[in-house]
């Protein structure tokens, strides 16, 4: 459905080490830079990106928005929640967990980064 996702972030450096430590233990590599300055993180299904706001505005969160990173299993989500932690991020919601929705469980784990977003590790787990 998402050709990509970007973020606005302050400090695209302390962004790039953050997103560098927590997709990497999802299995992406380092984000790469364009010729203005840009991060990218490229996948088979679409693209991460890092940005300064084109306004030069101060990025911002946005209020009630989530990103969510899919994980294949319920101690990825862990270690990509303690190397989120360990880069600098900070944890927002519950401890990671299993999560009820209505039929459907998940295994989540969220964090706050460098420039206060709002994202989240998500693992599916088997309706039995």
């Amino acid at each position: 459905m998402f050709s990509h996702v970007m973020l606005g972030a302050n400090d695209i450096e302390q962004s790039r080490a953050f997103y560098d430590a927590i997709l990497n233990v999802l299995g992406h590599k380092p984000g790469v830079f364009d010729d203005k300055g840009r991060c990218f993180y490229p996948s088979d299904n679409g693209v991460f990106a890092l940005t300064k706001p084109i306004n030069g505005e101060v990025a911002t969160h946005g209020n009630g928005m989530t990103i969510g990173f899919v994980a294949s299993t319920p101690a990825l989500v862990d270690a990509w929640h303690a190397a989120g932690l360990a880069a600098g991020g900070e944890t927002c919601e519950e401890p990671p967990g299993v999560r009820s929705n209505g039929a459907r469980k998940l295994y989540l784990a969220y964090l706050r980064d460098p420039s206060g977003n709002k994202i989240c590790a998500t693992h599916y787990m088997s309706v039995a």
